[in-house]
């Protein structure tokens, strides 16, 4: 079997990052939410629909799996960027700057967006991109040494993250607002999540997810053939599968998403290695690449589409696009609900043209 040059470009990694970030987009600008709103809650497309909203506690959704893609691609595209720098001649020490350089900017980002929701200064650590403040510096540190201690070492993030909730309520560890990651919460920031559930602490079995793809990464750019690479990933990610749902359905530890529970992270990591071994066997092994423009355009800007998103897409963009949508297709009897799933798109398909309008012109906004 012929090999992949190592040093080729992953059309399959920019592709699943590509379309990791459209469906972020596509939330930002309203898609989901419109079409709940337009299918009842018992019927397939009121099923289909919920797919794409976090489940309220235990059990697990597609959207669940979204913020593990994330962070799992990042794990995976470290590797191929340190090997970049340590190419043009950067040592370790550069390459190590950089990382903290781009951490510090996650975790203002991150910071910051929370006060952009808030409508006022707040100090809030839920966000994704402050927790991958923490798991990208843990990954790059890691990745000096051999695949065994990364291994070791993303199960002792597991293993402590289990011992602290069972440690703090032996009996009810992993209830609602009362568990340990809400009181570190208390502790951090002197508030718990609104509702939601989420907690800072997540950081620390997330990491999980981006060690294991920093390893993923080290594999795809080895020498060995594409079967000897997407062998390891199917078995891993059976392994996880089993592990994360016969964690649930052994009622030992639930899978709940907002805390990131252990079962949660064996699950949603089985899922991303999965994804990661379909998109390189069918981008790249099977050189069907034809197609993957579309998403690649949104992969190469991934950071500032994702903030844009969430901050000028949704609050500015969609409401400004409504006042055309609404003006032009009301007048001639289109439904209010119709008119907000149209607008939705055309909130999207905004967005996607600015990362076009980008990836046309090579401008790429580098964290």
């Amino acid at each position: 079997m012929k090999h992949l040059k190592p040093s080729s470009r992953l059309v399959s990694l920019d592709v699943y990052r590509g379309l990791t970030m459209f469906l972020l987009m596509a939330e930002a600008a309203g898609v989901y939410s419109a079409f709940s709103d337009y299918f009842s809650e018992n019927s397939l497309g009121g099923f289909i629909i919920r797919q794409f909203h976090h489940h309220p506690w235990d059990g697990l959704r597609f959207w669940d799996l979204i913020q593990p893609f994330f962070m799992f691609i990042v794990g995976v595209a470290m590797p191929f960027s340190l090997r970049s720098r340590l190419k043009r001649g950067d040592s370790w020490s550069d390459a190590f700057r950089h990382i903290l350089k781009r951490c510090l900017l996650l975790f203002l980002f991150g910071v910051g967006l929370h006060c952009i929701y808030r409508d006022q200064l707040v100090w809030e650590l839920w966000n994704v991109l402050v927790q991958l403040s923490f798991t990208i510096l843990l990954a790059f540190i890691l990745m000096r040494y051999s695949t065994n201690t990364q291994l070791i070492a993303s199960l002792i993030c597991l293993v402590l993250t289990e011992i602290l909730y069972r440690t703090y309520d032996p009996a009810a560890p992993f209830v609602k607002d009362q568990n340990f990651g809400s009181w570190m919460d208390m502790i951090l920031m002197g508030k718990i999540n609104p509702g939601g559930g989420w907690v800072t602490i997540n950081c620390l079995p997330t990491a999980a997810h981006t060690i294991w793809g920093a390893i993923c990464g080290s594999l795809l750019l080895s020498d060995k053939t594409p079967m000897e690479k997407i062998k390891p990933l199917l078995i891993a990610g059976a392994v996880g599968l089993v592990i994360g749902y016969g964690l649930h359905f052994t009622d030992i530890t639930p899978i709940i998403k907002r805390i990131a529970t252990t079962s949660f992270v064996f699950a949603s990591g089985g899922w991303c290695l999965l994804a990661l071994a379909f998109f390189y066997w069918f981008v790249d092994m099977k050189d069907n690449k034809g197609w993957t423009t579309f998403f690649v355009i949104v992969g190469m800007n991934s950071i500032f589409i994702y903030l844009f998103a969430e901050t000028v897409g949704h609050q500015w963009l969609k409401p400004k696009a409504m006042v055309f949508t609404n003006g032009f297709l009301s007048p001639i009897g289109f439904g209010e609900h119709l008119v907000h799933i149209l607008n939705s798109f055309v909130t999207l398909g905004i967005m996607w043209y600015l990362c076009y309008f980008l990836y046309k012109r090579s401008i790429f906004f580098k964290v």
